[in-house]
């Protein structure tokens, strides 16, 4: 019998959130934890993550929708098998019905919220996947289920293959120097100071994201004092993923980005190493910006870009138009990584700003041989034709490639 009994809230229909389902009949003999149902067992693995907001914030997602479509079946953590796992990722790549499943933003206790903004592309599906392993393997460990079905999908690579791939989904370097002067343009005269503030907000964003490759937590959570100056060299100061401490070196384009902003606030060149005033402001100049604003700032900025692109150049543009609609916020921290890689920053120093643990998840950021390889395999040629044209010089549309 499942141990997840059914609840409602006031959303029709749908059981209430992970983590305030109803006590489900308590079913943890054996179990190493404290808790009488599947919901309040997985708050305890997601309060593992505490310390680290963003973490916590993807996992509670993953896990919620693996409650919520298991509920729908009345059904529990412990009655999952390997053969229902293969629905579940059905389910994710087509959540039906829509209407019950798929809507915007919404906050959590509004009758209009969903679990879904869409159906999740392929490197979303794997990265539920690889959650819900790491769930199950904690709660196996605990005592509250017998075994991890996850364990038993065999197909490793389609699963983790977004890990073994280079990086795509960044800015080349012609687009970021577009978008980066676009930034750059004044805004039109008589605009009131909410728009100059906002335009020098937008700047600093865009160049700390592209000159420190921050995750977007970081950013949102970064202050003043985070800055700091030893024997003469400015570094930053972060706490990242795992509470992990690091000191990021400043380059000079970012100390005049971070001298520009607070001379616009009001504030001294340079920050003293006890202010802890939050970096990014609010229109009011003092409370910081959250991560779900600052997500919606830089997302809105892209396709601000975007069509401003598509207007100045039209149907020439439209690969590079799609990129802009097509980029959110990480887009930038893979686009600052990948051009330090061309740039021919060291592996070492690479692996530091990007704050990896392992060299090759950094790697993975390295087109040189991409480049290289095109290189030498340009010299690979059809034959000269009879006038000592070769193909790719032929203008006359004589022949058509295939």
């Amino acid at each position: 019998m499942s141990r997840q009994k059914h609840n409602e809230t006031g959303l029709q229909g749908w059981p209430a959130p992970a983590g305030e389902l109803l006590p489900a009949e308590p079913g943890g003999q054996g179990a190493y934890i404290a808790a009488s149902s599947d919901a309040e067992a997985v708050g305890q693995w997601l309060a593992e993550y505490r310390a680290s907001p963003q973490t916590l914030r993807a996992y509670r997602r993953e896990a919620e929708r693996l409650l919520l479509w298991l509920s729908e079946q009345g059904r529990g953590l412990g009655e999952l098998r390997r053969e229902d796992l293969d629905a579940f990722e059905a389910f994710l790549v087509d959540p039906r019905p829509r209407s019950r499943w798929v809507g915007p933003p919404r906050p959590r206790h509004s009758p209009e919220w969903r679990p879904f903004r869409g159906p999740l592309s392929p490197a979303s599906r794997r990265q539920s996947l690889v959650i819900l392993q790491g769930l199950f393997a904690w709660l196996v460990e605990a005592g509250w289920v017998a075994h991890n079905p996850f364990r038993l999908m065999r197909d490793k690579r389609r699963r983790l293959n977004n890990r073994q791939q280079g990086v795509e989904r960044y800015l080349e370097r012609p687009l970021w120097e577009w978008l980066w002067q676009w930034l750059a343009r004044q805004p039109e005269e008589g605009v009131g100071e909410r728009e100059h503030f906002e335009h020098g907000r937008r700047r600093l964003v865009f160049g700390f994201a592209y000159l420190l490759a921050p995750r977007i937590s970081e950013m949102a959570g970064a202050r003043m004092g985070d800055f700091e100056r030893r024997e003469g060299r400015w570094w930053w100061r972060v706490v990242g993923k795992g509470d992990k401490v690091a000191r990021i070196p400043v380059p000079p384009d970012m100390l005049a980005l971070l001298t520009q902003w607070r001379e616009r606030l009001g504030l001294p060149s340079h920050p003293a190493p006890d202010e802890t005033a939050p970096l990014l402001r609010s229109l009011d100049g003092r409370r910081g910006l959250g991560d779900n604003r600052l997500y919606r700032l830089i997302r809105e900025t892209f396709q601000q870009a975007a069509a401003a692109l598509e207007s100045e150049a039209g149907e020439g543009a439209r690969a590079e138009v799609l990129r802009l609609r097509q980029a959110t916020p990480h887009w930038l921290r893979h686009t600052a990584l990948t051009h330090q890689a061309q740039a021919g920053v060291e592996l070492r120093y690479l692996a530091g700003t990007a704050r990896h643990a392992r060299l090759d998840t950094t790697a993975r950021y390295l087109h040189a041989e991409d480049e290289e390889w095109h290189r030498q395999q340009s010299a690979h040629r059809l034959p000269f034709d009879s006038r000592g044209r070769s193909y790719a010089d032929d203008r006359d549309g004589a022949a058509e490639p295939i």
